[in-house]
């Protein structure tokens, strides 16, 4: 079933361990679950106009990956829930400057950065891959329990209900809650804690070097998504 959708790679090799059939898993959001609808930058573009700022969405599609590679973890120390959400706002808002500056576009004010957080807070931004629903249905019905490990604030969790699948989940760990970020094994051994299942009973599936690397620090085995296109 696991192996479908994905590529395989061991975090032990199998010689030295032998891999059972898992009871629970842990799947990365971005890149594994979800994608946006349009890319960033018309996200941007579109927003930005509302504004009254013109910028071309090649630009920011060019701009984006760069300036997120280079930023701090999106995740933060205990907050009550307004301080996090405040403290999560400021940390897009960064990220919005920054690469508006790289394209040479004039600096985003307060309001343009809330309205961009907020855009892409909307569910209807965003799709799920064709083959996750009936997947994570599957899984369910096989008697997996599911969790959400991601490098994502707390948007997520609605953006999954928009999306019709956060009832499919045991739990959602994003970092901004956690403090901590992939490849940091702390957001997986929350799951782990939330699914009460110990790390030798759960594969984790993401797409990115991150989740490789935080699952083999959190002692699981990963199974890495390579999505074409």
């Amino acid at each position: 079933m696991v192996e479908r959708l994905v590529t395989m790679q061991a975090t032990a090799s199998p010689v030295t361990q032998q891999w059972h059939r898992p009871k629970g898993l842990l799947l990365d959001a971005m890149g594994t679950l979800i994608t946006l609808v349009d890319s960033v930058g018309h996200g941007y573009a579109a927003v930005a106009a509302e504004h009254g700022l013109e910028v071309e969405p090649a630009a920011i599609d060019a701009a984006f990956p760069e300036v997120y590679r280079r930023a701090p973890a999106l995740a933060f120390g205990p907050l009550d829930h307004d301080g996090l959400e405040a403290a999560e706002r400021r940390w897009w808002g960064e990220r919005i400057g920054e690469t508006f500056a790289a394209i040479g576009a004039p600096p985003p004010d307060l309001s343009l950065q809330h309205a961009l957080f907020d855009h892409f807070a909307q569910s209807d931004c965003w799709r799920l891959y064709n083959e996750v629903e009936e997947q994570l249905q599957q899984w369910r019905q096989v008697g997996l329990k599911l969790a959400v490990v991601s490098n994502f604030d707390r948007r997520l969790h609605g953006l999954l209900e928009g999306l019709g699948v956060l009832p499919l989940f045991d739990a959602v760990v994003v970092s901004s809650e956690a403090g901590a970020a992939k490849p940091d094994p702390k957001p997986f051994a929350l799951a782990l804690e939330a699914l009460q299942l110990n790390s030798t009973e759960v594969w984790h599936v993401g797409d990115s070097p991150e989740d490789l690397a935080g699952a083999r620090a959190a002692g699981l085995h990963c199974v890495l998504l390579e999505r074409q296109g």
